[in-house]
């Protein structure tokens, strides 16, 4: 008996196209990764090339979890205040705010 759950193709699909997106984007890597971390966190930086120019690609060693930022959106980081990473912090593997569902 093989267990199933609703949305499991759904699932598999958008596991499958992240993982070929980080894939691509590993290749594109044009520096040696950074690693930061402390005993709360640690993660690998690095500087990619893309068709729409430089990202960092940030990767969690923890969660396996990954993002892919441009320059606008790094930048946007010093826009935040101290309580904005606060309620993300508190909000751990969830976005701040959530995606709409699809109809």
């Amino acid at each position: 008996m093989t267990l199933k759950w609703e949305g499991q193709d759904k699932d598999a699909e958008s596991a499958r196209r992240a993982a070929a997106e980080l894939e691509t984007l590993l290749a594109a890597s044009t520096a040696k990764p950074l690693v930061i971390a402390n005993e709360f966190a640690e993660v690998m930086v690095r500087k990619v090339e893309t068709r729409n120019g430089v990202r960092l690609l940030i990767q969690s060693a923890k969660s396996g979890q990954w993002v892919s930022v441009d320059p606008l959106e790094l930048e946007s980081l010093t826009w935040q205040n101290e309580k904005t990473f606060a309620a993300m912090v508190g909000n751990m593997f969830a976005p701040l705010i959530p995606e709409e569902e699809e109809p």
